[in-house]
């Protein structure tokens, strides 16, 4: 059983920034971030696959969204710049096996997941 805690969510202005990180207690291959806002389903937002460690984002959050490992740490990093109200939401750290290609952005294929962190975007 993988531990996953996330930090960092938090109220920001429509054009802020915020740092999500999510510490797990060991390594995982696959691991990414994803959201939920109210009366909405869970959304893939960003994924790092266990195929040489490429990046996938969804498409509303390209250009905008980086995501990053630390594997000393068996930490990753979600940055967010340019948020929008409609970022909002919890945002959920999960983990699993090996995956690849955008398989990690398929909340389906995730074993483990953290407890959630608040995201609001709003003046």
């Amino acid at each position: 059983q993988v531990q996953l805690v996330e930090s960092g969510g938090g109220l920001v202005q429509p054009g802020g920034s915020l740092r999500l990180s999510c510490t797990a207690s060991a390594y995982t291959y696959g691991i990414g971030w994803f959201r939920q806002a109210p009366g909405k389903e869970r959304e893939g937002v960003s994924c790092i696959s266990s195929g040489a460690g490429r990046t996938y984002y969804a498409d509303s959050v390209k250009g905008r969204y980086t995501i990053s490992r630390d594997n000393a740490k068996n930490t990753v990093y979600l940055q967010m710049n340019s948020l929008k109200p409609e970022d909002s939401g919890v945002y959920y750290c999960a983990a699993g096996g090996r995956m690849y290609g955008s398989e990690c952005l398929n909340r389906y294929n995730m074993d483990y997941w953290g407890k959630g962190t608040l995201v609001t975007v709003s003046s």
